[in-house]
């Protein structure tokens, strides 16, 4: 899997910029086997706060891999049809050069790493697989109103934003907060608060013959997709930064936009141009995406192909068909064959 040759990517760069690489805490990964064991064994490169996780929560790290995973695949699902993609298929090192620099891609991958580490513990402790946590039975018995009580077992969002803000916001040893740093927990924050501050309602009905005269409600996790829209909203609205004059505060660059809240994403540097080659800042340019002619959005090949001009060619599709379930207990298909037409960029 492409990822685990990013893991070793980002660990090379890890070693060689200390000082300027941005890649996240899972690149001191093993890059065949994204276990706790093989993160951990790299161990003098974590900052203290994540030995010591990895010294007396293993389970956590194994949990929090899991959700970097997901906020990667989810990454690419929110800008499949931008000129970056977050591509860590094509040229794995790439992806990692582009997290060197503070634009607004590293912010959505740092928003989106430290959401998806929140969601991923949080879940473990709603299916027991973490023993040191369980589901937030606080609310429980604590009347709204006549239709309906919280009660149930709501997701411990609590535990899981801590665990997650103590593996993400650890800072290596011998290393002051600078403004990088600031910027980098700015991020992390926001992706956090993309999931505590979402909280959605699930009830069941209680009454004879699911007459629903009372309903039992508690609290979870909006569902990642959701998460994943929310910062990608932020990621289009992201707010420039630099730092103040005595270096301990952020402040925005111009006077006519806002100030940076929460739940804003930050940058401090421009992004380059991702339509053509650049090894430098990592950009793969568009050249060889497949496109739309119909469409005027970000995936019509009139922006996707950066105003240059696009090849359309007939491939050959195979998928299965005619799936039908045999007792007990397979799936037979066949595959069926059909010419699908499609246009990539030149």
């Amino acid at each position: 899997m492409s990822l685990w040759t990013l893991v070793k990517v980002c660990s090379i760069f890890y070693l060689v910029f200390p000082q300027k690489t941005a890649c996240l805490w899972w690149a001191v990964g093993n890059p065949l086997v994204m276990d706790p064991n093989a993160i951990c064994r790299k161990s003098r490169k974590l900052a203290t706060k994540q030995q010591e996780i990895c010294d007396k929560e293993l389970e956590i790290v194994e949990h929090a891999s899991s959700g970097a995973q997901l906020a990667l695949k989810e990454c690419k699902y929110q800008f499949q049809n931008r000129s970056w993609n977050c591509d860590t298929t094509t040229r794995p090192k790439a992806f990692g050069r582009t997290l060197q620099f503070d634009t607004r891609e590293t912010a959505f991958v740092y928003a989106g790493t430290s959401a998806g580490v929140m969601f991923a513990i949080t879940q473990a402790c709603n299916t027991g697989e973490l023993l040191q946590c369980s589901c937030d039975s606080s609310l429980k018995d604590v009347a709204v109103d006549g239709e309906w009580v919280w009660g149930g077992c709501s997701d411990n969002v609590v535990f899981g934003y801590r665990k997650s803000k103590d593996f993400m916001d650890a800072r290596r040893k011998k290393r002051r907060k600078d403004f990088r740093e600031m910027i980098r927990q700015h991020n992390n924050e926001a992706g956090r608060l993309a999931v505590r501050n979402y909280l959605r309602k699930e009830c069941r009905c209680h009454g004879l013959s699911g007459s629903c005269t009372l309903k039992t409600c508690w609290r979870k996790m909006p569902f990642f997709r959701n998460i994943g829209d929310r910062l990608k909203k932020r990621f289009d609205g992201a707010i420039k930064v630099l730092g103040s004059n005595d270096g301990k505060t952020l402040v925005k660059e111009g006077l006519t936009i806002k100030d940076p809240e929460k739940e804003d994403l930050i940058y401090s540097e421009q992004s380059p141009n991702f339509c053509v080659v650049n090894k430098k800042v990592g950009s793969l340019g568009t050249r060889g995406r497949v496109c739309d002619p119909k469409s005027r959005g970000t995936g019509g090949c009139d922006l996707l192909c950066c105003g240059r001009k696009y090849k359309t060619r007939k491939v050959e599709v195979k998928e299965n068909c005619q799936c039908r379930f045999l007792w007990c207990c397979k799936v037979v298909c066949k595959t069926c064959r059909y010419m699908k037409t499609v246009h990539r960029c030149e």
